[in-house]
């Protein structure tokens, strides 16, 4: 991943007006995931509180990590071949990626910018490829 300065300082100002919103925030992603994809709702147990707890717990670390997220790849690989067991799908990852963009527009209205946009989207897209990373490694079924 290679982000500048001032996309780690985007991505960090963005994600410190979210946090405090952290549990409206998973539900507004969640949300918008099942209603553009319901297919994808059965991958997910019935505890979407804690579910949500995880998603937003995942990012913060990740945000947290931006000058340093190599040591935590290999952490990210590990929960892509999780989520591979639980059937996720590479495709499945782009329709995460819309539904993470909307919910931040939606949380961040006129601050989230292109710029910001394009911080996240390369953050999003070195998270998806460790976790595609992961899933590859999984034996055939």
């Amino acid at each position: 991943m290679t982000l500048t300065p001032t996309e780690i300082e985007l991505v960090r100002r963005s994600w410190a007006e979210i946090l405090p919103k952290a549990r409206q925030t998973a539900g507004l992603f969640y949300g918008r995931l099942f209603e553009a994809h319901p297919e994808l709702r059965p991958l997910f147990g019935s505890d979407m509180e804690e579910q949500g707890r995880k998603l937003m717990a995942m990012l913060n670390l990740a945000v947290a990590s931006l000058e340093r997220l190599d040591p935590l790849l290999a952490t990210i690989r590990e929960s892509g071949k999780r989520h591979a067991g639980y059937g996720v799908t590479h495709e499945d990852y782009d329709k995460v990626a819309q539904a993470l963009l909307w919910t931040l527009e939606r949380g961040l209205g006129d601050a989230f910018t292109p710029k910001v946009e394009k911080a996240w989207v390369t953050v999003y897209r070195t998270v998806a490829a460790a976790m595609k990373a992961g899933a590859a490694e999984m034996p055939a079924a």
